[in-house]
């Protein structure tokens, strides 16, 4: 155990309510010593999509050993369980919703056992704020040395979502979709750098019926007003707008279609 371990906190809570505020006095309640980092808490309500994808984005720039508090929980209150999961790098507390579905098909997460050693709980338990009352507790017993398999029994079959993946198309192109949209308006997609490396032409990427021919060198190689497309820090595609939101001028959404095809030099 750290002598200061990291929690990150990833929620759909946002800041206009006090729920993530109480959910670190609970954890400082319990491992005063334990460094705390939001990730974020602007999720949109409920998308536990969105959750994995920007968990699985960020895990991996934390030192070994952090822990990882993820609460998207559209099934607080209900039978889903609540789990733990523990990588070569990291441990992950999360409801069993697929949220960890990234996680768990790349290897960060090999070991995963359910919560339910009331012991390990805020008491009493509520039946609408497991943030506090469950997750949070969990994250900080972690932080003070408890082993996972204090703390509930072995789950083999965890909930996994049904990630997108990319089509392949004729030519050496793919069909993929938005991700995600992120702050800047910016369109961030499941067509990994990988596709681009092959000198296959010119690629010629279309969303919403807008062909963006080139992949950018940064943002600002691009005029402004102009869709752009780029490789991100994500290391997949992101269709962006200089000067503006790419979502907005375009129309599109999460979860919108986006192709690439490759023209001759």
């Amino acid at each position: 155990m750290a002598d200061r371990p990291i929690i990150t906190l990833l929620t759909d809570f946002g800041t206009a309510d006090a729920f993530v505020g109480v959910m670190k006095g609970v954890i400082l309640g319990i491992a005063p010593q334990a460094r705390l980092v939001d990730l974020t808490h602007e999720v949109p309500p409920q998308a536990v999509a969105v959750a994995a994808f920007l968990l699985e984005t960020a895990w991996r720039e934390f030192p070994p050993g952090t822990i990882h508090l993820v609460v998207v929980d559209p099934g607080v209150g209900s039978n889903r369980r609540p789990l733990a999961a523990e990588g070569p790098r990291a441990r992950f507390v999360a409801p069993d919703n697929g949220v960890l579905s990234p996680i768990l098909q790349a290897g960060g997460a090999t070991v995963l056992h359910a919560l339910t050693r009331p012991e390990f709980f805020r008491q009493p338990v509520s039946r609408t704020f497991h943030g506090r009352d469950v997750f949070a507790p969990v994250a900080a017993h972690l932080a003070n040395g408890v082993a996972l398999a204090a703390l509930g029994p072995p789950v083999t079959n965890p909930v996994r979502l049904d990630l997108p993946r990319p089509e392949p198309l004729p030519g050496g192109g793919a069909a993929g979709q938005v991700l995600h949209v992120d702050r800047f308006g910016n369109l961030i997609t499941n067509l990994p750098e990988a596709l681009f490396a092959a000198e296959r032409g010119v690629p010629v990427v279309t969303v919403a019926g807008h062909r963006i021919q080139g992949l950018a060198d940064s943002y600002a190689a691009v005029p402004t007003g102009r869709p752009g497309a780029i490789v991100g820090s994500t290391g997949t595609l992101e269709v962006f707008l200089p000067g503006g939101s790419a979502a907005a001028a375009l129309g599109v959404r999460r979860g919108a279609a986006v192709t690439v095809s490759f023209a001759p030099e």
